[in-house]
C-alpha cells in the first residue's frame, strides 16, 4: 500500500486520539440499535409465541428495509466532513440538512409503500398463520417511525462529519431507556399488546429524531446556515448516496445467498450459521466503529487539502484494523468452550459450530483491512468504486458460495467461501488505496 509512512511517534499518538475519541462513542451507538430488537422481543416474549413469532418476522422486515438507506449517515458523513476540513461550516450543516430532507423523504416513500403491502409482505417472508396478524399490526405501526428511523441515520452523520460521535452515543442511550420504558407502560399498563409494542418504538424513534434536529438546528443558526429544502442539493444527496445504495444490495444480497444455502444444508447447518452470523454482526460494530472514525477523519483531511494527512491516517487505522482483527479472532478461538453452550445445547450443531467459528477466526484480520479500507473510501467519497468492488465480490462469491451443497464440506465450507468474500473485497479496496485515485482534495469531490 503505497501511503506516505507515519512520520514520528507524535503523529502515530495524535492520530491514535483522533481514532480512539471518535469510534469508541461510535461503537456504543451501534451497539445500542440492536438493543431495541431485544428489548421488543423481551417485552412481547410474554405476551406468547405467536406475539413472538409476529415481531421477528415484521423486525426483520423493517430492519432490511432501513438498512438499505445507510448511506444517509455514510454520504453525508463524507460529504460534511469535507466541508469542516475546509473550514466552511455553515456549508458542512447546509449539506448535512440536504441529507435529512432526503431521509424524510424517503421515509415518506416506504411509508406508502409499506402501509398497503404491509399483509403480503408478511405473507411471503413465511408467517404462520397464527404469527401474520401480530407481524401485521406491528410492521404497519412500526412503518411510521421509518422517516424519523432514517432522519437518525442521516443527522448521525452529519454529526459524524462534525466529528462528533458523543452525541449519538448520547441520543442512542436515551432512545433506548426510553423504548424500554414506553413498551413496557404500553404492552402491559396500557394493556396494547403487541400494538404497545410498536407504538413505543414509534415514539422512542421520533424522540431521538427530534433530539437530533435539535442539535442541527442549533448548529444552523450559529453559523448561518439554511434550513429549508434545497431541490438541488436534495438530488445532489441522492447522486451521492446512490453508489453506496448499490454497494449496500450486492452485501445484503452476499448475506442472503449465504443464508439460503445454508437453509439447504439443513436445518442443523442453518442453525449454526445463525449463531455465526450473530457472533459476526457483534465482531463488525467493533470493527465499523474504526470505520466510522475513518470516513470522518479522512473526510477532513482532504478537505482541508492534506494528502499527507490522510495517507497516515488511512495507514494508521490500517494498523489498527489489522490489530483488532487479531484480537477478535484469538477472543473467538479462546472463548469457544464458553460461548457455544451459551447458544445452543445440541451436540451435533455445537460440533458444526466449532471448526466453521475457527474459519472466522482466521478471517477476522482481513476483515479488519476491508471495515478500515471501506471507511476510507468512503470517506474520500468514492462511492462509485465501492459499488463496483462489491459488484465483483458478489460476482465471485454467488457461484462458489451455490456449489458448496454440491461438492460437500457443510458449513466450513460455506464460511470459506465468505472468507473468500472477505478476501476478494480486501484486494479490490487494497487496489484502489494503492492507487491514490482515491485522494481527490478539496470542500466537494
Amino acid at each position: 500500500m503505497t501511503l506516505a509512512p507515519v512520520t514520528s511517534h507524535s503523529s502515530r499518538r495524535r492520530h491514535d486520539r483522533e481514532i480512539i475519541a471518535l469510534a469508541v462513542p461510535a461503537f456504543g451507538a451501534l451497539v445500542a440499535e440492536p438493543l431495541f430488537v431485544m428489548v421488543d422481543s423481551a417485552i412481547v416474549g410474554h405476551l406468547g409465541t405467536p406475539q413472538l413469532a409476529g415481531l421477528g418476522v415484521a423486525a426483520a422486515l423493517l430492519t432490511t428495509a432501513v438498512s438499505i438507506f445507510v448511506f444517509l449517515a455514510y454520504a453525508t458523513t463524507a460529504a460534511v466532513a469535507r466541508r469542516v476540513g475546509a473550514g466552511d461550516l455553515a456549508s458542512a450543516i447546509r449539506q448535512g440538512m440536504d441529507g435529512i430532507w432526503l431521509a424524510l423523504l424517503l421515509g415518506v416513500a416506504v411509508i406508502a409503500v409499506t402501509l398497503p403491502s404491509a399483509p403480503w409482505l408478511v405473507e411471503i417472508f413465511g408467517a404462520s398463520d397464527t404469527a401474520a396478524p401480530y407481524a401485521t399490526t406491528y410492521l404497519r405501526i412500526s412503518s411510521l417511525g421509518i422517516p424519523a428511523m432514517l432522519i437518525v441515520m442521516a443527522a448521525a452523520g452529519v454529526l459524524r462529519g462534525l466529528q462528533d460521535t458523543r452525541t449519538p452515543l448520547y441520543v442512542a442511550i436515551g432512545g433506548f431507556a426510553a423504548n424500554g420504558a414506553l413498551n413496557a407502560g404500553l404492552v402491559y399498563g396500557a394493556g396494547l399488546g403487541i400494538a404497545g409494542s410498536a407504538w413505543g418504538t414509534v415514539i422512542a424513534q421520533f424522540g431521538m429524531a427530534a433530539a437530533y434536529l435539535i442539535v442541527v438546528v442549533r448548529g444552523a443558526r450559529r453559523h448561518g446556515a439554511s434550513l429549508r429544502p434545497d431541490a438541488t442539493g436534495i438530488r445532489a444527496s441522492a447522486q451521492a448516496g446512490a453508489p453506496l445504495l448499490v454497494r449496500t444490495l450486492s452485501l445484503r444480497a452476499v448475506l442472503m445467498i449465504a443464508t439460503a444455502v445454508a437453509a439447504r444444508l439443513g436445518d442443523t447447518d442453518i442453525a449454526a450459521h445463525q449463531i455465526i452470523l450473530s457472533l459476526w454482526s457483534l465482531m463488525a460494530f467493533a470493527l465499523d466503529a474504526i470505520a466510522i472514525a475513518g470516513q470522518a477523519i479522512i473526510g477532513r483531511y482532504l478537505g482541508a487539502d492534506d494528502t499527507q494527512g490522510a495517507r497516515e491516517a488511512c495507514r494508521r487505522m490500517v494498523q489498527w484494523g489489522i490489530a483488532s482483527g487479531v484480537v477478535l479472532g484469538a477472543l473467538i478461538v479462546l472463548a469457544r468452550p464458553l460461548f457455544i453452550p451459551l447458544f445452543t445445547g445440541d451436540g451435533v450443531v455445537q460440533d458444526t459450530l466449532a471448526p466453521a467459528l475457527l474459519v472466522v477466526a482466521l478471517s477476522q484480520p482481513i476483515a479488519g483491512v476491508v471495515f478500515i479500507l471501506d471507511g476510507v473510501l468512503m470517506g474520500a467519497g468514492d462511492g462509485r468504486y465501492l459499488a463496483w468492488a462489491m459488484l465483483i465480490t458478489l460476482t465471485v462469491f454467488a457461484p462458489v458460495a451455490l456449489l458448496v451443497p454440491t461438492v460437500g464440506g457443510g458449513l466450513t465450507a460455506l464460511w470459506w467461501a465468505m472468507a473468500l468474500m472477505m478476501t476478494v473485497r480486501m484486494l479490490t479496496l487494497w487496489l484502489r488505496t494503492r492507487s491514490g485515485k482515491w485522494i481527490v482534495t478539496g470542500a466537494a469531490r
